[in-house]
């Protein structure tokens, strides 16, 4: 192996975290009944107005797209857009996709699932990442990036919408309540009602008592 390209930190490779940058996350694993592909945001101390602000709208984006309710047969491509708003409204954007098929212990970006114009309608029973994000050149990165099942919604015709299966809270530093609507702050307390009693009770069982009160404090409402 070249020895100027450590596969492992080190202190001449490697540089120090601290408190006053954004940190972006792209995490996943395999396992025998799924592949997890999941992306946080975080800044442990004061962000600027800018990345506060960026950061909330990447996150109503991300909301906005999970709890929508379409017809079945639809496109991805036709429904990206809701992701994206948010960034719009205040002359923002992200140049990558909107998200990807996942494989069940297979690729994590698996064709034909996702939400650009050649891939193919979106049915229930399908896995796709939702992850919109927002990048200043040079200065700091923000992707939020969630694993969704498409499934039936809970209409009289045939709908469809998504159910988030990654139980990961967002960094509650970063966003700026003011921002967000009522429909958009109720989304995210159910969201993380769900993260407390999945997650909650096997962090107990593990005994990671410390992990255990960060998910309290990470998902008060």
């Amino acid at each position: 192996s070249d020895p100027h390209c450590p596969r492992s930190p080190s202190n001449r490779s490697s540089r120090t975290l601290s408190a006053r940058e954004m940190y972006l996350f792209d995490t996943g694993g395999q396992y025998l009944d799924g592949t997890t592909d999941i992306t946080r945001t975080v800044h442990w101390g004061e962000p600027t107005p800018l990345q506060k602000e960026a950061y909330t709208r990447v996150l109503m984006g991300n909301i906005d797209l999970s709890r929508l309710i379409f017809p079945s047969n639809t496109a991805g491509g036709t429904v990206e857009s809701f992701a994206r708003r948010a960034l719009w409204d205040v002359g923002l954007n992200y140049g990558h996709g909107t998200g990807h098929g996942i494989g069940n212990f297979l690729s994590v970006h698996e064709w034909p699932v996702g939400f650009q114009s050649n891939n193919v309608p979106l049915e229930a029973g399908m896995f796709t990442s939702i992850e919109p994000g927002y990048y200043q050149d040079g200065e700091f990165g923000i992707r939020i990036e969630d694993v969704s099942l498409v499934v039936e919604a809970q209409t009289e015709k045939p709908f469809l919408t998504f159910e988030v299966v990654s139980l990961v809270p967002y960094d509650r530093n970063l966003i700026d309540i003011s921002l967000l609507s009522p429909e958009q702050i109720r989304y995210l307390n159910s969201y993380y009602e769900r993260i407390r009693a999945h997650v909650g009770p096997e962090l107990r069982r593990q005994r990671l008592e410390e992990a255990y009160a960060w998910l309290r404090e990470s998902t008060e409402p």
